[in-house]
């Protein structure tokens, strides 16, 4: 009896064993695919960190247009990695680092978003900041919760050092956190290249009817008793522009009423905007002044605010 119970007990344990093994097995290949993507994602985020600290540090050289591309493609970034880093919730792994990656990725990247938009709007530079972004933080808030999540992950990427896979995560970096971000914006600020330096322009003008062959600066119409016009203006700067153009039409006779209309727009960095006026009324043989004239900014550069124009109707031929 006692050696069938001493075979019962072997049997037993090499059962126990064999179960053991097939479990650890499972776990090894969960513990190494997550270590696989997590490392992947880290490493982006890792690369994000130490472009966006070169950008801010060296990026004075840069122009506008340049600068904001370039912060442009950092932010474009931050959607997948908060993408990835949710699909690394499942399978659940020991110590809950799924959850803990998660959440901390979440966080630093809601910290990057509001930094690149505080740069931004330092520089007066056109941004969409997004709306989940938290409320009430601020540049000293988002740098120090970079680096605390960071020194939170530090801890918890060692949890599956003793388990299935032994596997090895990546730490974050923490470049941004580590900036003089005060010191860092005013370089930023004062660099030439930049500036905001704003500018608009009417750039072009069209006549319905078509005008006829005239000096310089009078408009010279068939017959008509309705004139039709397209006023195009531009913005000369890297900046989003509000603006708005008045356009006068005042008969040359003493008993005649101007004709005012006035309408506004907010123009894209470094686009036009073509305005259709209302019908302006004239007779024939009419005499009138056209002035036109834009607001909101300076004259861009080789560009005017404001045009006048002399404008002759031509017999109607009757009589």
């Amino acid at each position: 009896m006692a050696v069938i119970a001493t075979l019962l007990v072997l049997l037993f344990a090499r059962d126990i064993s064999r179960a053991g093994h097939g479990a650890t097995s499972p776990r090894r290949s969960e513990n190494e695919s997550f270590a696989a993507l997590s490392n992947v994602m880290i490493s982006q985020e890792n690369a994000l960190d130490t472009r966006l600290s070169y950008l801010l540090v060296h990026g004075g050289s840069l122009s506008r247009q340049v600068f904001a591309a370039r912060m442009a493609q950092l932010q474009q970034q931050l959607p997948m990695l908060q993408t990835e880093g949710s699909r690394l919730r499942r399978p659940l792994l020991k110590h809950n680092i799924n959850d803990t990656i998660a959440q901390l990725t979440e966080q630093r990247i809601d910290d990057y978003q509001f930094l690149l938009s505080a740069v931004a709007a330092n520089l007066s530079m056109p941004w969409a900041t997004p709306s989940n972004v938290t409320p009430g933080l601020s540049v000293a808030t988002a740098q120090a919760s970079l680096l605390a999540t960071s020194q939170q992950w530090n801890l918890a990427r060692r949890g599956l050092l003793l388990e299935p896979g032994h596997v090895s995560l990546l730490a974050t970096t923490s470049a941004v956190a580590h900036l003089d971000f005060a010191a860092v914006m005013s370089r930023l600020s004062q660099s030439p290249s930049l500036t905001l330096t704003r500018g608009i322009g009417i750039s072009a003008v069209s006549v319905s009817p078509a005008a006829l062959p005239a000096p310089t600066g009078e408009i010279l119409l068939p017959p008509t008793n309705a004139v039709h016009l397209g006023v195009t203006v531009s913005n000369a700067s890297y900046a989003t522009q509000p603006v708005t153009l008045t356009i006068v039409l005042t008969p040359a006779g003493a008993s005649g009423v101007a004709q005012r209309q006035s309408m506004s727009v907010t123009l894209r960095p470094l686009a036009s905007y073509a305005f259709v006026p209302k019908i302006l009324n004239i007779a024939a043989s009419e005499h009138a002044t056209l002035t036109l004239s834009l607001a909101g900014a300076p004259s861009g550069p080789a560009m005017v605010r404001s045009r006048r124009y002399t404008v002759v109707v031509s017999p109607s031929g009757n009589g």
